[in-house]
């Protein structure tokens, strides 16, 4: 990988690790983050442990979590996974099986992870190529929307249910914040403190229908990934190989 693409996913990555959430922008505030909250967000939870456990240098256990936000459709713990296996960080190199994890990642046509992909793509040999495209259905079949979605609907409609109506789409002036002590209870950069006392957050905010219905939470991540149709149309063309000033080798689209 070159040095400018391996230096554009790192940013990417650390706005969404500073943004403690969903793709590039979301901004949930840390007085949201309680373990009943994380508990009702498995893929938030677990991408944060995992780029948590990337910060700390353990890589076999990111990996670990980072795929166990990827089965609820957490499209960046997907491309980071993707990453790990391109750099071989805390797992063996794999091109072929990057490739296709890069792939699930860019499903929805999210414009940063369709760059990405195609940079992947263009980067393998043809008999990477093939094999990616072999190994990549099981991936597919795990972990793609078709089957990742379902399960995070599941739990979302759960956790609905066991919250009372009046607070959803209510008007509730107020939530008593329980410190964090389970997962996600570590300080990003720019964080509070939550270790100190309880404190309290809007409900109208922490039970806003945009985290909690299905067909909101996800129409909030394909905008605030700027998906096609949400602010304004991405078209993806054919792949043109281009030399960045040094050499190095990046992909842009023909439109």
């Amino acid at each position: 990988m070159g040095k400018g693409m391996w230096a554009a996913l790192l940013l990417l990555f650390a706005q969404v690790a500073a943004a403690d959430g969903v793709g590039p922008g979301l901004q949930l505030k840390p007085e949201m983050l309680t373990e009943h909250f994380l508990a009702s967000h498995p893929d938030l939870r677990w991408q944060r442990e995992g780029m948590h456990s990337m910060d700390q240098g353990r890589h076999a256990a990111a990996m670990n979590q980072f795929k166990r936000a990827a089965r609820y459709a957490d499209k960046l713990s997907q491309a980071q996974i993707a990453n790990m296996y391109w750099e071989g960080i805390g797992v063996e190199r794999d091109r072929a099986l990057a490739y296709a994890w890069m792939d699930v990642a860019a499903e929805r046509l999210y414009p940063d992870l369709i760059v990405f992909r195609e940079r992947f793509w263009n980067a393998l040999e043809p008999h990477e190529r093939e094999e990616a495209i072999e190994r990549g259905q099981a991936v597919l079949a795990e972990y793609g929307d078709e089957a990742a979605k379902p399960r995070m609907e599941r739990i979302l409609n759960r956790a609905r249910r066991s919250i009372t109506g009046s607070r959803l789409g209510g008007s509730v002036p107020s939530v008593r914040v329980i410190p964090l002590t389970g997962p996600g209870r570590y300080r990003h950069s720019g964080e509070i403190d939550l270790t100190s006392g309880v404190g309290t957050v809007s409900g109208e905010e922490v039970y806003a229908d945009r985290y909690w219905r299905p067909e909101r939470y996800w129409e909030l991540q394909d905008t605030l990934w700027n998906a096609p149709g949400t602010q304004g149309r991405v078209e993806v063309g054919k792949p043109v190989a281009m030399d960045e000033p040094g050499g190095e080798s990046i992909m842009e689209k023909e439109f």
